[in-house]
């Protein structure tokens, strides 16, 4: 998907609409917590403590987030935008 490098829309620090240069932010989310209680259960089952453990599940694979970082060209502060739900194509600026 092509994006324009600037646009006009809402900036809440200025509380108006003003025009964002753009830049792209897209990211997959993060791995889980490794100290959290079903990890560390998980792992020691797979170490071999206990009976057998169901190993990692077959995902379906999900589109990513496509996130824009806005920029204001008035107050200079930054806030995140998500384009759409979810995408298969990567989002790219014109040129």
């Amino acid at each position: 998907m092509i994006f324009p490098r600037k646009i006009k829309t809402y900036c809440p620090h200025c509380r108006k609409h003003t025009i964002h240069t753009v830049k792209v932010s897209t990211s997959k989310y993060k791995a889980g917590r490794t100290l959290a209680v079903g990890t560390r259960r998980h792992n020691r089952k797979l170490k071999g403590m206990h009976g057998k453990v169901k190993g990692k599940a077959i995902v379906k694979k999900q589109g990513i987030r496509q996130k824009v970082m806005l920029t204001c060209t008035v107050c200079k502060k930054k806030h995140e935008v998500v384009v759409t739900g979810r995408m298969k194509k990567k989002l790219e600026l014109k040129k």
